[in-house]
């Protein structure tokens, strides 16, 4: 599926381009917005590389991985990054991750933003498994993950290193059966 635009009430996931790397450097540069990831804040650099890759293999056949902007409907500010990524051992399943710009955190935009990958992965791909990962520490992404209808299944233990520390991740889940066929997203 190429290109993808989804738009929810406020957001939308669109498809990145080289013009995003310093929208997408004030998420995946900052200190605070990565916290809980998985990674250390990037440079510019390497925000510039990730989004080559990702506009590179946009356009594979199949694709694999959906590695998009979101963005305000109003005035198309990236305020994020979302990324779906097909699941090699499990052909009807994906990992889901995002993450907003701080200044925009608090205001219901991580559900829309899981809401739209939802959408994407089952309404777009008919996927039936989609899953994501968080930091035990991260009760907001507890909160929204669940407020999305995700269940949460278990912990992988020592899962990530990150600050030369091993950190567990909380796996949370929804099944195509569990996704309400509710109109949320409309595709562009």
């Amino acid at each position: 599926m190429y290109p993808v635009d989804r738009a929810g009430q406020r957001l939308r996931l669109r498809e990145l381009h080289p013009d995003d790397v310093d929208a997408v450097f004030a998420v995946y540069g900052s200190a605070e917005a990565t916290q809980h990831m998985s990674f250390e804040p990037r440079s510019r650099e390497q925000v510039g590389q990730i989004i080559d890759r990702a506009t590179q293999s946009a356009t594979t056949d199949p694709r694999t991985e959906y590695a998009l902007a979101v963005t305000t409907q109003d005035d198309g500010d990236v305020i994020g990054f979302a990324r779906l990524a097909l699941d090699p051992h499990q052909p009807q399943g994906a990992t889901i991750g995002f993450a907003l710009r701080p200044d925009t955190w608090g205001a219901g935009r991580g559900l829309e933003t899981v809401h739209l990958l939802l959408d994407l992965g089952f309404d777009g791909l008919g996927l039936h498994r989609i899953w994501g990962a968080r930091s035990p520490l991260n009760t907001a992404s507890a909160r929204t993950l669940t407020a999305a209808g995700l269940i949460e299944e278990g912990v992988i233990r020592e899962h990530v290193r990150k600050n030369g520390q091993w950190r567990d991740s909380v796996v949370h889940a929804i099944l195509d059966r569990e996704w309400p066929k509710t109109p949320r997203t409309r595709t562009v």
